[in-house]
């Protein structure tokens, strides 16, 4: 299946599961483009293990570099060693205490281990009140959002666009934020916004793909979805989140009548 594919469907779990609970989630992944900042050109792995090997050894011979510890951590996360490259960064930030793009680095490294508080700490040293960096923001916008915080991050993405107006990477995030505070309208509006900007990345318009299906609206999500995915893989993705929200509501129905339901109520 291909990659886009499975984050929509990876998405979709999480923000169903979000938003019929309202809790936070306690694994490493984040919801898709939480956390993500930037536009980036998409690679193979392939081509990430070649960086993963090239950094690495430019690493070995000097972990004191912080550029080259970034882009041998950025190539580490890309192909899936995540612990590793927190570790990498963790050494970094030793090194170079005072280094912000280290410190950003080292932030997003530990929100993808799961370890948001920690995160939040590193990410606050990595820029000032006088001197914000919109991405930082950004990426503490979407480790409040895995917390369960949906206030907080959306007044961070905010910030975010007060430096940066309508960068479709920090709108992304915001809808994504509304949704899981099961604001779907708000977040459709924001992601429309987002999809609408020069530059948006096509998860921002799977990301709309999967809010507008979040509402019932099948066969839109399906044509806004074919827009990056093959017809085979949108009308794959929509059958899933059909399935997902079916779940979901039988799930509500049975708890509805359970005696823990009735007594939560009480």
């Amino acid at each position: 299946m291909h990659r886009s594919s499975v984050r929509l469907l990876a998405s979709a779990a999480l923000l169903i599961a979000l938003a019929a609970s309202g809790c936070s989630s306690t694994s490493g992944s984040w919801p898709e483009s939480t956390g993500s900042v930037g536009a980036s050109t998409p690679r193979t792995e392939a081509e990430w293990r070649k960086d993963m090997e090239h950094w690495g050894a430019r690493y070995r011979d000097n972990p004191r570099d912080a550029n080259v510890a970034i882009r041998y951590a950025q190539a580490l996360r890309a192909v899936g060693q995540r612990a590793q490259a927190a570790a990498v960064l963790e050494q970094a930030a030793i090194s170079n205490p005072q280094d912000r793009a280290v410190l950003g680095a080292y932030g997003r490294a530990l929100a993808d281990n799961g370890s948001y508080k920690q995160a939040l700490d590193v990410l606050n040293s990595a820029h000032t009140p006088d001197q914000p960096d919109w991405r930082i923001l950004s990426v503490q916008g979407a480790v409040l959002d895995q917390m369960g915080r949906h206030q907080d991050a959306q007044r961070h993405y905010a910030s975010a666009l007060r430096i940066v107006p309508d960068e479709p990477s920090v709108l992304s995030n915001l809808g994504l934020s509304y949704a899981l505070s099961k604001d779907l309208p708000k977040a459709e509006e924001t992601l429309r916004r987002a999809a609408a900007q020069p530059g948006a990345e096509p998860k921002v318009r799977q990301n709309l793909a999967l809010v507008v299906g979040l509402q019932g609206r099948f066969q839109e999500a399906e044509t806004i979805a074919r827009g990056d995915l093959s017809p085979e893989e949108a009308a794959a993705n929509v059958a899933y989140l059909r399935q997902m929200l079916s779940q979901q509501r039988d799930w509500a129905r049975r708890n509805r009548g359970s005696p823990l339901a009735q007594s939560r109520g009480s």
